[in-house]
């Protein structure tokens, strides 16, 4: 097995098995057995857990942003449609098998405090899609300041969809920000 696919066989098995069960809770041992990628040349390519679960998040922030953004550009409506595809998205997400809500936060909550590289991957993945969220709410013509709000309507569904086990929360959060979005008439 050649350098590359040695890689990218323990990244997506440790990326499985950490979804999965948490980091925590998966030795390395695991991953070699389920990668196919021997101890030594686990440990040549990762020198460390750590730097192996850096390796999931970032990859999977490349994948999962991208997907996001996918999605939203094959929205022809408006831009009002745009920040609602978010939602539409999140709702497809959370209807996929194996759900565990999001890495990040699942990794934050297990590592952050003692790892802060992994904290600061969160970190990163956070602030990406509040930007991106923000770019979509600024082009329909809201303030940049609201997009908070529609940021936080995200993350609560994403939280609360973990939790539930029901992808109904990115319906929920979805008809809120339409509430948002809708013009607001003055008397």
């Amino acid at each position: 097995m050649d350098l590359a696919h040695a890689r990218s066989s323990a990244l997506e098995a440790a990326e499985d098995l950490f979804y999965a069960r948490g980091v925590q809770a998966v030795g390395m041992d695991e991953i070699r057995a389920a990668s196919g990628v021997s101890l030594k040349r686990l440990y040549a390519l990762f020198p460390s857990k750590s730097a192996l679960v850096r390796a999931c998040l970032e990859a999977r922030d490349t994948r999962w942003r991208a997907g996001l953004a996918a999605h939203v550009d094959r929205c022809q409506g408006s831009p009002e449609d745009r920040v609602l595809a978010v939602y539409d998205w999140l709702h497809t997400w959370f209807s996929e098998p194996g759900f565990r809500g999001c890495a990040f936060i699942n990794a934050f909550g297990e590592l952050g405090a003692a790892d802060a590289s992994v904290a600061d991957i969160a970190h990163l993945h956070k602030e990406a899609f509040r930007t991106y969220v923000t770019g979509l709410v600024v082009d329909a013509g809201q303030p940049e300041e609201s997009a908070v709000a529609y940021v936080l309507l995200a993350e609560g569904a994403i939280v609360t969809a973990a939790v539930s086990g029901t992808p109904e929360p990115a319906l929920q959060a979805g008809r809120a920000a339409a509430r948002l979005l809708a013009p607001t008439t003055v008397t």
